[in-house]
This record gives C-alpha cells, structure tokens and sequence, in this order.
C-alpha cells in the first residue's frame, strides 16, 4: 500500500514528507493506522547526527498510537479494530529477561531491530522498490506501520488516542522509573531534574506513590509552574547551589529518591550527590551526549547512595502501559496539560523547532 511518511534523508537535515510503499505485515506482524504520534527528543537526537547507533534513510518516529487494521499469519495479541500503543520497547513474554521479573529488556527482537529491520531481518517500507529500514522497530511518522504483535500495547477504547501517545515514550518513561524503577515509598522526599514530558512524568510518579515532598528543579519558571499542577510540592530553580539547599532543606541528609531527566552530565551528578546519605537513590533517566561520562566522587556510594539507570521506566510495555492508560482515564493523570501543540505530518519539523526552542511540553502529530 502507498502511504505517506516523514523520511530522514540525511543527518541534520530536515525531514522529507514523502510517499513510500509499504508492505503487508508477515508472521507475527501487524498493520496499524497511525492516529497520533508525539514528537520525542529521541527522534531529534537521531535526527541531529549526534545518536551513533542511527542511520539514514529511514522512517522516524516511535510514540504512536492507532488502531489494529490487519493481522499477519499467527498473531493472537491484538485483533483488527483494537487500539493500540506503540512499543519501541517489546515484551515478549518468554524470554529470559521478560521470565526474570527484574526487567523490561526484552531481548526477544532487539538485535535485528537496533539494526532497522523487523525480526525476518526484512523491512516492510520501501521506495522505488528499494528497502528502506524501520527506527526503534517503530516508525510512526507515517500514515501506517507494520509492527511485531509483541510491541504493541492494547489499550481502553475510551482513552483519546492522541493522549495515548505520549505513553508510547517519554511520560510513560518518567512515571515508570518512580514506580517502578526507584520503587518510590509512601512518606518520601524527592528531587526531579528538569521538567519536560520526561521530568513531570517522573513528577506524577512520585505522586502517585505517595512521596509527602517532591521537589521540581528546571531552569524554567514555566516548566516548574506545569510541574507544580502535575504534583510537585516545591519548585527550585536550577542552578550550582541547588545541591545545598536540598540537603539544607533535608536536615543536611538528601532526598530519598533524585531523578535526572536532562541528559546533562553536570545535572546527573547534582542528582547523585543530592542523594541522601545512607539510603538515597538517585535514577538517571535522560540520555547523555557521545562520550560523555558521569564523574562520582566514590565516597557518596561508600556511605550509601546508589545510582541505577531507567529505560522506558522499567515498564514492561505490554502488561503495563494499560494499567497506566487506565490510571489516566481514572482521574489520577491529567494528559491534556501535557499536550501542547498539535500539528500535522508535514509540520513534522516545526515539532523539533519547538523543542529546540522548550516551547511546550508535548507536540503530537494527529492524523486524519
């Protein structure tokens, strides 16, 4: 089938809305008719250049949400008409990391699709007859995708898809390293770093978890005010004596729980050393540049702080991203604060002007 879909040509170069071919799902497979999709700084980071896994041509894009079209030979997780979530993060369910409880690395199709492909080792997109290659196993900026059945979460029919998008990735990111990576308990205190979708996701973990004290820190007054309506009891602005004052307001101790959601190497290290001592526990979540390194003083692991990093939270895609919907659609979540601009596939670039410029949280590319 012809379908239209935002092309990585060239790193640092913008997108091309163009008309690609795209084939029938195989085994395991399914076609999905994208409704939404969010525009993530992952996609920007590969798009820049600066990602050293990426590679071009390719179709971006990963935070999708749509609804089941067709069905390859053998699939038996989601029907046509279902909707559904994108997972650039699988789970199988029988491999040995999905069988051991402690992880949500699936290892099932990582290999074939860190390199573009489905798990075949084929592609279903193609121009002028020549394969072009997936990204993330996804690729959302288009009209449709064919995707493994085991990376797609089935969700309520009721939750808006265009707020379903944002799952797909980075809120969904954010909470879940506070549920449950950090397993955040009742009574805490803790620190987010940075208060884009990713931070105020983390915001709204703690929240839910029932931390007594959640300070947001951003450089942005704008972004500590959103953080505020998503739950934080105390809003800093960033700066070099933040760490300071977080221990000041601690009794000299820490936080319980620090969570760093800028990619910055300087910023994790304040989220380490504001760790309280004895117990704190500070997760890194934001992706650091090429060859960039984290320097710990070892004497802040020796009296008890921990560091532990969080991939897609620690959420397990398929069981868990629907229970988080649901949580959305009970009240506790608020999606539509989050979603700041809407635009069209051909306004695809404009969604990383807009980051670049940390204008909004959330742009979300909607589909007719």
């Amino acid at each position: 089938m012809k379908i239209r879909a935002a092309v990585l040509e060239e790193f640092g170069q913008p997108l091309v809305v163009q008309e690609l071919d795209l084939a029938d799902p195989k085994d395991g497979e399914v076609l999905v008719r994208l409704a939404a999709c969010g525009v993530c700084h992952t996609d920007l980071y590969t798009a820049s250049g600066a990602d050293p896994t990426g590679y071009a041509p390719c179709v971006l894009g990963h935070e999708g949400a749509g609804v089941v079209e067709h069905i390859g030979p053998g699939v038996t997780l989601v029907a046509p008409g279902d909707h559904v979530i994108t997972l650039f993060a699988p789970e199988c369910g029988t491999c040995v990391h999905c069988l051991s409880g402690r992880t949500n690395r699936c290892t099932a199709i990582r290999v074939q699709q860190g390199l573009g492909y489905l798990p075949d080792g084929t592609t279903r997109l193609s121009r002028d007859g020549e394969p072009m290659r997936h990204f993330m196993g996804t690729s959302t900026f288009a009209e449709y995708t064919v995707m493994p059945e085991i990376a797609l979460a089935r969700v309520s029919p009721d939750a808006p898809l265009e707020g379903c998008a944002p799952f797909a990735c980075g809120l969904a990111t954010g909470i879940g390293a506070a549920l449950y990576t950090a397993d955040v308990q009742p009574g805490s205190t803790c620190v987010v770093f940075g208060c884009g979708l990713v931070g105020l996701g983390a915001v709204i973990g703690c929240r839910l978890a029932g931390a007594e004290r959640i300070v947001a820190v951003d450089l942005s007054e704008e972004r500590l005010a959103s953080a505020r309506h998503h739950g934080a009891t105390d809003m800093r602005l960033a700066g070099e004596d933040v760490v300071e004052w977080i221990r000041d307001e601690t009794g000299g101790f820490g936080a319980d729980y620090t969570f760093e959601a800028t990619g910055n190497v300087q910023v994790m290290r304040q989220a380490v050393e504001a760790a309280r001592e004895a117990w704190g526990l500070a997760t890194m979540i934001g992706v650091a540049g090429k060859g960039e390194t984290l320097d710990i003083v070892p004497r802040l692991l020796v009296t008890g702080r921990r560091v532990t990093g969080s991939s897609f939270g620690g959420v397990k895609g398929r069981s868990q991203v629907p229970q988080l919907v649901d949580r959305w659609l009970a009240g506790e979540i608020d999606v539509e604060a989050l979603l700041s601009h809407r635009l069209t596939l051909d306004e695809v670039n404009r969604g990383f002007e807009l980051m670049d410029e940390q204008d909004g949280i959330r742009s979300v590319i909607t589909f007719a």
